[in-house]
C-alpha cells in the first residue's frame, strides 16, 4: 500500500496533540481539585467534605467517558474519522478553557460547582470519543503491518500530558506566591489548554479522512447501528478489549497516583516521589513507541503479557525496596515499573483496534476504552487508599495489582491476534466486471 508519508506524519502528531492535552488536564485538574477547587468552589466548615466534593467532579470525568464512547464512537464510524475527532478536541478543550474562567462559589452561588460538574462531564464525554479515534487516524493511515508502531501516539499522551502540565504547575508556583497561585495563578494552567487545542485543530482540519474509512464509504460498508453491531456480533473482541486495559491502567495509577500517598507516608518528600514519577515519565516517552515498534516485530498479544507478568510481580519487589528510604531505589522502582507499564501500554492501542472489524472499529475501541477506564483507572486510586488504611500493610495493594494483571492476560487470551490480508483486500481497488 503507497502511503502518503506527510499524511501519515500529520496523522501520528494530530493523534498525539489529543490524548495530550486529554492528560494535561488530568493532571492539572487533579492539582486544583487538591489544593484550590474545595474552598472556591465548595465551601464548607469540614474542610474534608470540599476536597471530597471536589474529586467527585474528577470522577464525574471518568464516568462520563462511557457515553463518549457510545456517542461519538458510533459518528466515527458513520460519518467519519476526522470530522469526529475534530467535535471531541473541540469539546475538550472548550470546556477546559471554560474551566480557567468559571467564577468561584463566593461570586455565583450553587450555580459555581453545578456549572464545574458540567464542565468536568463534558470533559469526560469528549475524552470518550477520543482515544479511539485518535487511534485510529494515526493507524489507518499507516500499512497495517507497522500499526503497534503508528497507533502508539495516543499513548504517548500520558507521560506527554503529564510532563507538561508538571512543567506549568512547576514554573506557576515558583514565579507565584500561594496566595496569588489560589487566587487566579491556576486558572493559568486551564487556560493553556488553548495551546494544545489550536495545534491539534490545525493539524486535524488540514487531514483528509483515513483511506480505511474512505473505502467503506466507497464500498457503502458504513453501518447503520455500529453499537448495537458490536455487542450482537463482536462481543468477544470487545470484552478482550476491555480486560486488556485494566492491568495497564491499575499499573499506571499505582506508579503515578498513589505513589505519591505511598511515597510521602514512608520517608520521602513529595519533591522527591515527584521527581521519580517525573524520571519514569521521560523514559515512557521514547518506550511506548519503542514497544509499539516491536510490537510488530514480534507477536503482539506475548510481548503484551510478558510486560503483564512483570507488572504483576513488581509491587512485591518496589515496596521491600523502598521501605528503608533509599531514593536511589525509589528512582529505580518508578522507573521499572513505568517501563514495564509501557511495554503493555505501547502494544495496547494496535491490539485494541485489531478485535474489531474495519467498519465497527471506531465504535468498539471507544467502548473497550471507556469502560475499561471505569473499573481500572478510576477505582484504583481509590482502592489502593482503602486498602492501605484498613490493612495498614502494602500486601493487599500489590494483590490488587496482580488481580488486575490476570484480567489483562485473560482478555490476551480471548483475544486475536491481527489480519492485515482483511485490510489489505478492503483497500485494494476491486476490478470493474467487463460487459
Amino acid at each position: 500500500m503507497d502511503t502518503d508519508r506527510r499524511s501519515l506524519r500529520k496523522a501520528f502528531f494530530a493523534s498525539l496533540s489529543g490524548t495530550s492535552l486529554e492528560w494535561y488536564d488530568f493532571a492539572v485538574y487533579s492539582a486544583a481539585a487538591a489544593l484550590v477547587f474545595p474552598k472556591l468552589f465548595f465551601p464548607a466548615e469540614d474542610p474534608l467534605t470540599g476536597t471530597l466534593l471536589a474529586f467527585s467532579t474528577y470522577a464525574v470525568g471518568y464516568v462520563s467517558r462511557p457515553l463518549g464512547g457510545v456517542v461519538f464512537g458510533r459518528l466515527g464510524d458513520v460519518i467519519g474519522r476526522k470530522q469526529v475527532l475534530v467535535l471531541t478536541l473541540m469539546l475538550i478543550g472548550a470546556a477546559t478553557f471554560a474551566i480557567g474562567l468559571l467564577p468561584g462559589y463566593a461570586s455565583i452561588g450553587v450555580a459555581a460547582p453545578i456549572a464545574l460538574v458540567l464542565l468536568r462531564f463534558a470533559q469526560g464525554v469528549g475524552v470518550g470519543g477520543e482515544w479511539g479515534g485518535a487511534v485510529l487516524l494515526s493507524s489507518e493511515f499507516g500499512e497495517p503491518g507497522r500499526r503497534g508502531f503508528w497507533s502508539s501516539a495516543a499513548q504517548i499522551g500520558p507521560p506527554a500530558g503529564n510532563l507538561l502540565s508538571n512543567g506549568v504547575l512547576a514554573v506557576l508556583t515558583a514565579t507565584l506566591t500561594e496566595a496569588s497561585f489560589n487566587s487566579w495563578g491556576w486558572r493559568l494552567a486551564f487556560l493553556l489548554s488553548g495551546v494544545l487545542v489550536a495545534f491539534g485543530l490545525w493539524i486535524r482540519l488540514k487531514l483528509e479522512d483515513t483511506p480505511v474509512f474512505e473505502a467503506l464509504r466507497a464500498a457503502g460498508e458504513r453501518p447503520t447501528a455500529p453499537v448495537r453491531e458490536v455487542f450482537a456480533t463482536e462481543w468477544r473482541g470487545l470484552l478482550a478489549a476491555i480486560l486488556s486495559r485494566i492491568g495497564p491502567d491499575v499499573t499506571y495509577a499505582l506508579f503515578t497516583v498513589f505513589v505519591l500517598t505511598y511515597g510521602t507516608t514512608h520517608g520521602f518528600s513529595r519533591g522527591e516521589v515527584l521527581a521519580a514519577t517525573l524520571l519514569g515519565a521521560t523514559f515512557q516517552l521514547g518506550l511506548i513507541p519503542l514497544s509499539g515498534a516491536l510490537s510488530d516485530r514480534v507477536n503482539r498479544r506475548l510481548l503484551y503479557a510478558v510486560a503483564t507478568i512483570g507488572a504483576a510481580i513488581w509491587p512485591f519487589v518496589f515496596f521491600p525496596l523502598i521501605d528503608g528510604g533509599s531514593l536511589p531505589m525509589l528512582i529505580i522502582g518508578v522507573i521499572v515499573g513505568l517501563a514495564l507499564h509501557s511495554f503493555m501500554y505501547g502494544p495496547q492501542a494496535a491490539f485494541v483496534t485489531e478485535q474489531f472489524t474495519p467498519r465497527l472499529r471506531y465504535t468498539g475501541s471507544s467502548l473497550g476504552y471507556t469502560i475499561a477506564g471505569v473499573f481500572g483507572g478510576a477505582v484504583a486510586p481509590l482502592a489502593f487508599a482503602a486498602l492501605l488504611g484498613s490493612y495498614a500493610s502494602w500486601v493487599p495493594v500489590a494483590l490488587y495489582v496482580l488481580v488486575a494483571s490476570l484480567l489483562t492476560l485473560a482478555g490476551l487470551a480471548l483475544g486475536r491476534d491481527p489480519d492485515p490480508g482483511a485490510e489489505e483486500e478492503l483497500l485494494t481497488p476491486r476490478a470493474t466486471p467487463a460487459g
